[in-house]
């Protein structure tokens, strides 16, 4: 989630510009998914999933950059606690408990280590390579739940697409992207990658990814000057000019803008999956500074009505089962923001019997919590009442310092947002309340009067803080980006301007339909008479692209 949406008060209006296509190109698109067994044709996948431009946002923005984003150099080394407290980027975002390596093994910092592959290669900087085996144990685990990738992976490798990419990239390391990574490069990519997110890192496979020749940059626990090195490191290194950008928070895209500005023109393309990051390339965007196509994955239906809600709505309880073993039955629970991870917040925590109290800006998304069956209310009006608050808004300062000395004792407070702006950390450390680590990711905030406010992952992303996200709604996300970055690398000049586009349906429509066979899920195919009838092709796209798909409501139902 975006700390500049809070800074800048960024509204954005995303709606699709229409894109004519025309009969030959979906007769194409329907030999390649009816036949399982076809080989997939690239340049007709290029030609199908041309993507859709988006309108700029209406309102004026300032472009305001924080002093982190854009800092010309790094920290010094050492600062860890406070600088990750007070920052707002979207690397502040928290760890993965998936991995079962800790990053105070070895207090030595990996900068200070000498490593080698077994290939002889020194050109990534890990936790310890030696690890590799285990991790890629971790990475074949994924790779069971991620079957509609590799398919990808198969069909397109012996065309390989992705040849000549050189594609620098800043996500989370973890066995899932490690799939998505090891696809690329299955494609022709060459690949040097970094994380988004400091203690997100899954060590292990970061050193199995290192093991096999990909330049990774990343170990669990950097400090805030590490992280901006690894960055570095990525970008600027003798003899490699990267072409391809793959972003999740934007913080590469603005490291390369602002510090290799030479670079960043020769870029051909960025592919964001994030809701921070997007509204930073929308930012620059309206500031007539992006000066590369890119391609906003985030509000794909692929990603947004899965990976944000589905995800969220398992991995919610997940992360606060481990962190506090607290029963839900009768809580007093807020969710602040009813989009689609709130939907999905909301519907896990219904499910186990508490008591759900939403609050929204936008009165669309508070309507439909109305209808879900969830009061809407102000955060002031029942901050003396909660258990438990979740915050989920992209926006900042959500939770403030005020209402957090009206809780009561023993309430939990935890963001599901991409960044760690939406609770008021920075205003806790103070010399009269006492930080008590009791626990990996969890802190009891003491106040003078001995009341105990429960902190998770200091205000950052708790499902990557204190648990993990369900591998195959993660291989619905890669298998739209690795489309996107063809799409993008192969696309003729001209066909993309210097803006942001959405994914058109055609492509939401075939991730989705490589993940159905998991499921052994059959489709219905329209007759020529109900096509006719509908005006539609056969082979689909079978919704224009201002289509709004609903959330099922089937879930909100108790266990």
């Amino acid at each position: 989630m975006s700390d500049t949406v809070g800074e800048g008060k960024l509204e954005v209006k995303q709606a699709s510009k229409e894109v004519k296509e025309s009969e030959n190109v979906a007769e194409k698109y329907s030999a390649m998914t009816v036949s399982k067994n076809s080989e997939l044709n690239m340049g007709e996948l290029s030609s199908a999933f041309s993507a859709v431009p988006t309108h700029k946002p209406v309102k004026k923005v300032r472009l305001q950059r924080s002093r982190q984003e854009f800092s010309s150099s790094p920290t010094k080394a050492g600062r860890r606690s406070l600088s990750r407290s007070i920052s707002q980027s979207s690397t502040d975002s928290y760890s993965s408990a998936a991995s079962y390596t800790d990053s105070s093994d070895d207090e030595t910092s990996p900068r200070e280590k000498t490593q080698v592959n077994s290939n002889g290669s020194t050109d990534f900087c890990v936790k310890n390579i030696k690890q590799a085996e285990f991790g890629r144990r971790e990475i074949e685990i994924a790779e069971q739940d991620m079957s509609a990738l590799l398919s990808l992976r198969k069909r397109a490798q012996s065309e390989k697409p992705l040849a000549g990419a050189k594609i620098v990239g800043c996500t989370h390391i973890t066995a899932q992207t490690a799939v998505l990574i090891e696809t690329l490069v299955a494609l022709g990519a060459q690949c040097r990658w970094t994380a988004c997110n400091i203690y997100s890192t899954q060590n292990e496979v970061a050193a199995a990814l290192s093991e096999t020749g990909v330049a990774v940059f990343a170990w669990k626990g950097e400090s805030e000057d590490d992280f901006w090195w690894c960055i570095d490191r990525c970008v600027n290194t003798e003899g490699w000019q990267p072409n391809m950008i793959l972003d999740d928070g934007g913080d590469l895209t603005h490291w390369m803008y602002k510090k290799y500005p030479n670079v960043f023109k020769k870029i051909r393309g960025i592919v964001e999956e994030s809701v921070t990051g997007v509204h930073r390339l929308y930012q620059l965007s309206k500031a007539g500074k992006l000066c590369v196509p890119a391609i906003n994955v985030n509000d794909s239906v692929t990603k947004q009505k899965f990976d944000n809600l589905y995800c969220c709505r398992e991995s919610i309880l997940d992360g606060l089962k481990r962190t506090t073993d607290v029963m839900f039955g009768g809580k007093q629970v807020v969710i602040c923001g009813y989009g689609e991870v709130g939907k999905g917040c909301c519907a896990a925590l219904k499910a186990l019997g508490a008591v759900v109290y939403v609050t929204e800006i936008d009165p669309i998304c508070a309507l439909q919590a109305c209808m879900d069956g969830f009061r809407v209310v102000k955060l002031n009006e029942i901050i003396r009442l909660v258990d438990v608050i979740i915050t989920c808004t992209g926006n900042k300062n959500v939770v403030t310092r005020d209402q957090l000395d009206r809780m009561k004792n023993g309430s939990i407070v935890c963001n599901m947002g991409h960044s760690n702006t939406e609770i008021d950390v920075a205003s806790l450390r103070t010399p009269e309340l006492t930080w008590e680590r009791v626990r990996s990711q969890v802190d009891h905030i003491i106040w003078p009067d001995g009341k105990r406010v429960i902190l998770l992952a200091e205000g950052r992303l708790l499902n990557l803080s204190c648990s993990t996200v369900p591998t195959f709604v993660l291989s619905i996300t890669a298998t739209t980006q690795a489309l996107a970055l063809i799409e993008l690398y192969n696309a003729p000049e001209g066909r993309y301007n210097q803006d942001v586009y959405l994914l058109p349906k055609k492509m939401d429509e075939y991730v989705a339909s490589l993940h159905l066979a998991t499921f052994d899920a059959h489709l219905t195919e329209l007759t020529d008479e109900q096509a006719k009838y509908l005006g539609l092709n056969k082979n689909g796209p079978f919704k224009p692209n201002y289509y709004r798909y609903k959330a099922s409501k089937s879930f909100l139902c108790k266990i």
